[in-house]
């Protein structure tokens, strides 16, 4: 794993925040995602899963997230800036319980800046979309503080994961617009795990996909790759079309291969 001086000091700062908000109840702290997979790329988050031993009062969250709001970079992140973050806190009963779907103590990302800068608060929540990060965290993670990632990260069986790429697909689907590079990566992702069991970085599944692709399937989902990537820039402002046909085959690939 390679870091920058800034994402270091960054990375530091978000694991004194949640010392600092979250005190004793804080056990265990893992980075994940796209820098233990494959390194970040430009638009890439600095993930982070936490685990607590307890509920989080109303003063720990409102704490939290107002520590997280500053220090988080806002989307998009500038060239060599604050990266943006995505925190989510899981209780150790709830993953030890293994209910379906997962239930996250508090999550914070930057898609939802405007609703906690408008007043909201992190409340505990059910999402088929954190079984999927806990299956692939409990692979990759690696420890900040407290014990090896899989240690408190449950298991999720594979029926489970299959379950939950068929749950999250719609609501994927329906966030296609103003999302393009994000959604059509990650369906390629779903598409890959649907069919191989692993999970590997979003630039590693397009590939694997676009070799599945022909024509101007192949050609949109290269755009999202090399704007992943930094190599363009992330413009679908005259690929809407495009964006909208391969994202319904690729949705149809995944609930196939499911």
């Amino acid at each position: 794993m390679q870091t920058t001086p800034r994402q270091t000091k960054q990375i530091r700062s978000t694991l004194d925040i949640l010392h600092r908000s979250l005190g004793d109840a804080l056990i265990g702290a893992y980075l994940h995602g796209s820098l233990v997979s494959g390194g970040l790329r430009p638009q890439s988050d600095i993930d982070l899963l936490a685990v607590v031993e307890s509920g989080l009062s109303e003063s720990q969250r409102h704490d939290l997230l107002a520590g997280l709001l500053r220090l988080s970079g806002r989307h998009p992140a500038a060239p060599g800036g604050a990266r943006c973050l995505e925190v989510i806190i899981f209780r150790r009963s709830d993953l030890a319980g293994g209910d379906y779907p997962a239930r996250a103590e508090f999550v914070y990302g930057e898609w939802l800046r405007d609703a906690f800068e408008a007043g909201e608060t992190p409340m505990p929540d059910r999402n088929p979309e954190y079984s999927l990060v806990i299956a692939q965290a409990r692979r990759q993670a690696i420890p900040l503080f407290g014990p090896p990632g899989d240690e408190l990260l449950a298991e999720i069986p594979p029926g489970q994961v299959r379950q939950a790429m068929r749950d999250a697909l719609p609501d994927l689907l329906d966030g296609l617009h103003g999302d393009e590079r994000n959604v059509l990566l990650t369906l390629a992702r779903m598409w890959h795990t649907a069919c191989t069991g692993r999970f590997v970085a979003k630039d590693v599944a397009a590939g694997w996909a676009i070799a599945r692709l022909s024509g101007q399937r192949a050609a949109t989902l290269d755009h999202a790759r090399r704007a992943y990537l930094g190599e363009i820039a992330d413009d679908w402002s005259s690929q809407d079309d495009a964006a909208r046909r391969l994202a319904a085959h690729m949705g149809e690939q995944v609930a196939g291969s499911l």
